[in-house]
């Protein structure tokens, strides 16, 4: 038995979200190149010094130059602790099992998942695609965050992915460690240039609790081959890795205190650190996307494993055995500004 048995309500969402989707995309994308050719030809178009970002939102040029650069910029003190407190008990309520979001995933960790004594908040190591939840969408939609998404991602904003990550203390595996990625490497649209992550922490994070690491300049680069990392420790399911990279590259550990936010381009190489103090380390996430982006094949490509991967779990959970990877994403993402134009 599916989820979907349970869940008649959301079966139906399901079925009208992918339909209605395939149908519209096609009315929205012709009214949106018409409505965009004369700002977009010939005669309008100026040579711009910036390429990652956009002159609308809250980016001084000095921080634009600096994302540019480096492909990440951090935010300090962005959002407020009584605001991500908020956050924090919705998320316990799921922990219990207060609170149940159909189609909302929630994760343990590798080595958690095998203990029989792991409970509650505890035994919850992230949860994600929490667009379905209306509560922790409202992070998504924090003015205090859209305003520098939109630097990014234009007027027209998706919350494409989401999570809240709670890092469980290592056990002595180092499962708790996430592999160096790219971010592209999930996501079926494009251009990778509108798309943002914004990281929020939820409290202290340093070396010592797996802060993030990040390959400065390392967007300029092309998509890398992935894979799951050789750990003897086990690996967490999706947590794939790049194969290849010159560990001589500089690396910067982002240690961040409460509310601090850190946006970064989806292409730069990035993975977080093994968990070695005695507490969960919570982080709250939201990937954007400009709604004009535009869905691509990943068969045959270097995402051919992940979008194979991520549609066989889909097609499990909700029996949709047709489904595609777009339409997994077509599910899981929601509006935040404007207007939603192809994804």
């Amino acid at each position: 038995m599916n989820f979907l048995s349970k869940s008649p309500s959301f079966a139906r969402q399901l079925y009208c979200t992918i339909a209605v989707q395939r149908l519209n995309t096609i009315n929205q994308s012709i009214r949106f190149i018409s409505q965009n050719t004369t700002a977009t030809g010939k005669n309008n178009q100026q040579p711009s010094q910036y390429r990652y970002t956009l002159p609308n939102g809250s980016l001084s040029n000095e921080q634009r130059e600096s994302y540019e650069k480096n492909g990440f910029i951090v935010i300090r003190h962005l959002v407020k602790p009584e605001t991500l407190d908020h956050f924090r008990h919705r998320f316990q309520e799921v922990c219990v099992g207060k609170v149940k979001v159909p189609g909302m995933t929630v994760m343990k960790d590798v080595a958690i998942a095998k203990s029989e004594f792991a409970d509650g908040e505890k035994a919850i190591t992230k949860i994600q695609d929490f667009t379905l939840d209306d509560e922790l969408f409202k992070y998504c939609c924090l003015p205090e965050i859209v305003a520098y998404v939109e630097n990014f991602t234009g007027p027209n904003i998706m919350a494409m992915h989401t999570m809240l990550i709670n890092k469980p203390p290592d056990p002595g595996t180092q499962s708790s460690r996430h592999p160096l990625h790219q971010d592209l490497y999930y996501f079926p649209f494009r251009p990778a240039d509108r798309i943002v992550c914004a990281w929020t922490a939820m409290e202290k994070i340093n070396r010592e609790n797996g802060c993030l690491v990040v390959i400065p300049e390392s967007h300029q680069g092309e998509l890398e081959v992935h894979d799951y990392p050789n750990w003897k420790g086990g690996v967490n399911k999706m947590y794939h890795g790049i194969q290849k990279y010159d560990p001589n590259l500089k690396m910067v550990h982002l240690e961040m205190e409460t509310g601090d936010t850190v946006f970064f381009h989806p292409l730069l190489i990035h993975g977080s650190g093994t968990n070695r103090s005695s507490r969960f380390r919570k982080a709250i996430s939201c990937h954007y996307a400009d709604s004009a982006c535009e869905y691509i094949e990943c068969k045959d490509s270097v995402q051919d494993f992940i979008s194979k991967e991520v549609t066989d779990i889909f097609r499990r959970r909700t029996g949709f055995t047709d489904a595609r990877f777009e339409d997994v994403w077509r599910i899981k993402s929601r509006l935040v500004n404007g207007e939603r134009i192809n994804l």
